[in-house]
């Protein structure tokens, strides 16, 4: 471990750390995901930062994409369209139902813990509440999972809501997937800025499994945005800012800041070789 004292704590974590990627095409963004989740398993992370340690990633879409969850059948979806219309189209490691990303800020959280994917899931939502609040958005969690009816069920990923997740008014907010390998836990999910999230019915086949007007009119009805709730989108940067006070608030401390190798600015502290070299193509 690094002789830097690692000082931003919460109660189940030895340190916490944030690094912002920014924007990235599909690919890279779920490559950084894996391959951080695989530095984890690995113990590189452990080494550098501690036992314990938990990091938190903020980032965006360059192009828009379409994620499909890991068990989820590509075949559901009109990815010739997708990529007619300048959308990426990539598989999660995560589980879970499909979500097209636009306008939204992503976060993912990694950890090797022996947490319960259920309270590590609550602890990630509870911070993203506390985030919220900084807007005076004032989000609630959902007591219990609600399936999605009829046809859209296997397709739209904020079609359903499961307990802990963030409604505001009784539409979901805060979409999350999770994937865990042993005791490392990847959990990564999408906060809509705008109404393009449920354009996702445009890629959907009508006729077929999911027919597009009836999806669009479910996650109309089940969902929404900031923009909807704020009458305005909140900048990237200040979402950011929001997140990073969010988790000195609820740890007690400010998280240790990282950047990634070809980062501008001298913020933050630059990723070892020891966990770059890990996330070579």
């Amino acid at each position: 471990m690094s002789e830097e004292r690692l000082t931003a704590v919460h109660p189940s974590f030895s340190a916490v750390l944030a690094i912002d990627t920014g924007f990235g095409t599909g690919e890279e963004n779920m490559a950084f995901d894996r391959r951080m989740m695989q530095a984890f398993a690995d113990g590189l992370f452990q080494k550098e930062f501690g036992e314990g340690s938990c990091l938190w990633r903020f980032y965006g879409w360059r192009p828009h994409a379409l994620t499909i969850g890991y068990n989820q059948d590509i075949a559901l979806f009109d990815t010739g369209r997708c990529r007619m219309e300048g959308i990426d189209v990539v598989r999660r490691p995560t589980g879970g139902r499909a979500v097209l990303h636009g306008e939204e800020f992503t976060y993912s959280f990694i950890a090797d813990s022996p947490e319960e994917n259920t309270e590590l899931y609550r602890h990630v939502h509870e911070v993203i509440r506390i985030a919220l609040e900084g807007l005076g958005v004032h989000a609630e969690f959902c007591r219990s999972t609600l399936p999605a009816r009829g046809v859209t069920a296997p397709v739209a990923c904020f079609t359903a809501s499961a307990r802990h997740e963030l409604q505001v008014d009784g539409r979901k907010l805060v979409g999350s997937a999770q994937r865990r390998s042993g005791r490392v836990l990847l959990q990564h999910g999408s906060l809509p800025l705008s109404r393009r999230h449920m354009d996702l019915s445009r890629y959907v086949p009508g006729g077929g499994i999911a027919d597009a007007e009836d999806l669009r009119a479910e996650m109309e009805r089940k969902t929404v945005s900031l923009e909807e709730i704020l009458g305005y989108i909140p900048s990237y940067g200040r979402l950011v800012e929001l997140m990073l006070a969010a988790l000195e608030t609820h740890g007690g401390s400010a998280p240790v800041r990282l950047r990634s190798p070809g980062a501008p600015g001298p913020d933050g502290r630059l990723l070892p070789s020891s966990i770059t070299e890990s996330l070579a193509p």
